[in-house]
């Protein structure tokens, strides 16, 4: 169960986010999400001043405050971010930092949730905008799992199966998971603990991403297509036989990234097509048939990595979020690295997006007047079982 904290404390008046902070939109159509057109540049900060309030809250706040800010930010966001990284990077540095009392997370849902579940009960974590979610962990409910779960043994197999959970997942999830003997992953450490799961099972149940399973197993570790099947939710059993789940190695969840699974096979022959002589490095979270097209394939310290390392002069197509891909693109230009984006029709992550200037300005200053607002709070019996998951990833070889 997630809880949003709303009650008010002796010391902190805690409010929820403002209707106005609420609606998105621009212009006539306050329904459209922003930072989606596409292509395009995302939308300016509507007052000129919200850089000099937001750099001025963040100074009265002193070290009271840690502020998060997670790869795929927009730029005007990611300036004020006292570390970046990805997901479980970022929850880590939260817990490295005892001394903030608040951390404020501009990333999503399930990446503050991670935030509150490392960090002490003294440290409050918050989300300056609370429909900054996620589509892919919010493809995998609890009682969907569950639901799951009692199909698999139903089908007589739940024994031999390990739960292996992404990191882009739930708290709840992360919880059913460490209830039922599995750890987490991240996209960089996959066949590591695919390799421990296979240690203490036959099968392993991958939530909620199907591509990174998928591709761990595949690629990784030489498993077939075959030993793969994918389980829908919205289907009975799963849409699949007894028969199905009992051969299978790999019960893949039916979830993907919005914005990875939509790169494709088209996408790579056109930019190798455009641009000769062309390195094409996607995130795994993309298709299967994109990642064995690709050159490279990691997650999304490994593009930082290899682009750093990359020679002057080299081409590279990046198949991952369009406002990390464009930020990189002008941090080594001066190089003569040539990046662009893989495919010129994907949008920004619209959810990511959700974190704009306005909501971490309106989030710092009502912290620095003694308003707690958003915060995310997991309730302990969720946080245990989900931090015994990921203590488990923390172990691994």
């Amino acid at each position: 169960m997630r809880v949003v904290t709303t009650a008010q404390t002796t010391e902190l008046d805690v409010q929820p986010t403002p209707l106005a902070l609420l609606l998105l939109g621009r212009e006539a159509d306050p329904k459209s999400e922003r930072g989606v057109e596409c292509p395009g540049d995302l939308p300016s900060p509507s007052d000129p001043d919200l850089v000099e309030r937001a750099r001025a809250a963040k100074e009265k706040l002193g070290d009271k405050v840690f502020v998060l800010g997670h790869h795929y930010q927009r730029d005007e966001v990611i300036q004020f971010a006292d570390v970046t990284g990805d997901s479980f990077k970022l929850a880590r540095d939260a817990a490295a930092r005892p001394e903030a009392e608040y951390i404020v997370f501009c990333g999503v849902h399930f990446m503050a949730e991670s935030a509150d579940i490392l960090t002490s009960e003294d440290q409050k974590v918050v989300l300056p905008d609370l429909a900054a979610g996620c589509s892919m962990a919010d493809m995998a409910t609890a009682e969907q799992v569950a639901e799951c779960w009692d199909v698999l043994t139903e089908a007589g197999i739940a024994e031999q199966v390990v739960p292996v959970s992404y990191m882009n997942s739930s708290a709840d999830i992360k919880a059913f998971t460490g209830k039922h003997g599995g750890t987490i992953c991240t996209s960089s450490n996959a066949k590591r603990a695919l390799d421990w799961a296979f240690e203490q099972g036959e099968k392993v149940l991958f939530l909620p991403d199907q591509h990174l399973g998928r591709n761990t197993a595949v690629r990784d570790m030489g498993m077939s297509l075959d030993d793969c099947v994918v389980y829908n939710p919205h289907k009975p059993n799963g849409g699949l036989t007894a028969d199905e789940l009992r051969a299978a190695k790999m019960i893949l969840w039916r979830g993907h990234c919005s914005v990875h699974g939509r790169f494709s096979l088209d996408s790579v022959n056109d930019v190798r097509a455009r641009i000769p002589g062309v390195n094409v490095l996607v995130h795994p979270e993309c298709k299967h048939e994109v990642v064995a097209a690709a050159d490279y394939v990691g997650s999304t310290e490994y593009i930082i990595k290899a682009l750093e390392a990359a020679p002057a002069g080299s081409k590279w197509a990046i198949g991952t979020e369009l406002n990390l891909v464009r930020r990189l693109a002008n941090r080594f230009a001066p190089e003569g690295k040539e990046i662009v984006f893989l495919d010129r029709t994907v949008c920004f992550c619209s959810t990511m997006n959700r974190i704009d200037l306005p909501h971490l300005v309106w989030a710092l200053e009502s912290l620095a007047e003694g308003k707690l607002v958003n915060r995310i709070e997991v309730d302990k019996e969720t946080e245990a079982f989900a931090k015994l998951a990921l203590e488990r990833m923390l172990a691994l070889p």
